[in-house]
């Protein structure tokens, strides 16, 4: 049994209940009991964690990534997404498993510095002959210990067949798809308190064949895994999708069966009114990335009128070739920006930013009943920051303080009620390690590219 107590407390549920001074109780892996003041005696061992100074709010939840991009962050600074995928496509073809391993270890472990307790990613470069990179990955979040939902993703349409990535990285479509069900059949736990699920990903409209996002649409929905992709990042998508297809990039999922409740959509930047009723009205979620959209000058997002609409919208740092912060609070501050910048300063609240990050993530991953949340009965996936340095002195609102202000210490992260982060300071790998291994990385693929 944990017990946080004596400190303000965000709980994002349905009533966006708050306490100036609360408490939280953990048992089993599970929040047992939240509520104000302090949580009273009890008659059995109990970890009691003084939360003096520090706001408690559910772990974070990041809905977008790509983790192998950890090796190669820094590259194709001033290009666009059709040019900057042009420039690193080359460097990812030298992926191998123990890149993949090294850089998901790294990204996941600085994932957990910025509160993130549940994480996706999305891997769709499978070279030939790179080896078992769903397992490297799988292995590598077990050693983190956040709460993982990798995507098996894919490419069949490479540039000859009208495509934008070489033909070198692209896979057969049969042979994705039999790789897909195979992850699944291999890693996929539906179980409610589940550490690993995984989902179907094909990736983007430029780099898929029609034929694959059909089937795997429907592989996802046998199996009943969630689906994911890339959708209406960029106007180069827009005109693409237009050109090629004689419609826009949702129309276009529509047509294929991709759009639904059971599908969340990185990006979805260049959306007209139609489009976001169509997303309201099928219930399909949006992984909302502002700072990888800013870094590639892909737009603005969206946000107020898809949250008007009824659209789930979660948080993503998206990959750190394209975001190399990749911190998830930090998208918290981002999104708040972002929105505002389109809609003026009333278009977000900092408490919507936070529900972004929480709860709405936790729909786009189908897991709001069982994260995203301070409630009796959700997993404990909790966050635990400081607010009581210079940084955030003067603050009176702890939620302004963590979303407006600078970086929060990170005191504590649960996952599950285990600890993963102590005092800022990772507690279930050695940091030097991860810098040690994912330099190696950067050499490996660097010198394949070059070769």
């Amino acid at each position: 049994m944990i017990i946080i107590e004596g400190c303000a407390v965000a709980t994002v549920d349905a009533d966006s209940t708050e306490y100036r001074d609360g408490h939280v109780v953990v048992d089993q892996g599970r929040i047992v009991a939240v509520g104000p003041g302090h949580a009273g005696r009890h008659h059995r061992p109990v970890r009691r964690v003084d939360g003096t100074g520090c706001l408690v709010t559910p772990g974070l939840v990041n809905t977008h990534h790509h983790l192998y991009q950890w090796a190669t962050r820094g590259l194709a600074q001033e290009e666009e997404l059709f040019g900057w995928l042009r420039a690193l496509y080359p460097v990812w073809a030298g992926l191998d498993a123990d890149v993949v391993a090294a850089t998901t270890a790294a990204g996941l472990g600085w994932l957990a510095r910025s509160g993130c307790t549940t994480s996706t990613d999305h891997l769709y470069v499978h070279p030939r002959g790179a080896g078992d990179l769903m397992a490297a990955q799988v292995a590598a979040a077990a050693e983190i210990g956040l709460r993982f939902h990798p995507t098996r993703g894919s490419m069949d349409l490479g540039r000859s067949a009208g495509g934008l990535p070489p033909d070198e990285i692209v896979e057969e479509t049969e042979a994705a798809l039999a790789a897909t069900e195979e992850a699944i059949d291999r890693f996929h736990d539906p179980a409610d308190n589940a550490m690993l699920r995984i989902a179907v990903a094909p990736c983007s409209p430029f780099s898929v064949s029609p034929k694959l996002m059909t089937e795997a649409a429907a592989l996802a929905r046998r199996r009943g895994v969630r689906l994911h992709t890339h959708l209406a990042e960029t106007i180069d998508e827009e005109h693409y999708c237009r050109e090629t297809y004689g419609c826009t990039p949702v129309e276009y999922a529509e047509r294929l069966g991709w759009l639904g409740d059971d599908v969340w959509l990185a990006h979805a930047v260049h959306l007209d009114d139609r489009a976001v009723a169509r997303l309201a009205a099928t219930g399909t979620s949006v992984a909302h990335c502002p700072s990888s959209n800013a870094r590639l000058g892909a737009g603005t997002a969206r946000v107020r009128d898809l949250l008007d609409a009824g659209v789930p919208v979660g948080l993503g740092v998206d990959g750190p070739a394209s975001q190399e912060t990749n911190q998830l609070d930090a998208e918290l501050r981002q999104a708040l920006y972002a929105a505002r910048l389109r809609g003026g300063p009333a278009a977000l609240t900092a408490r919507q930013a936070l529900a972004l990050g929480t709860i709405g993530g936790a729909r786009c991953l189908g897991r709001a009943g069982e994260i995203g949340s301070i409630e009796p009965g959700k997993l404990a996936d909790l966050a635990l920051w400081r607010l009581d340095g210079l940084g955030h002195t003067g603050i009176e609102d702890p939620v302004a303080a963590l979303v407006l202000g600078p970086p929060a210490p990170l005191e504590l992260l649960l996952v599950g009620g285990a600890p993963v982060v102590e005092r800022g300071e990772l507690r279930t790998a050695d940091e030097r390690d991860l810098v040690r291994r994912t330099r190696r990385a950067h050499r490996t693929l660097i010198r394949k590219a070059r070769a």
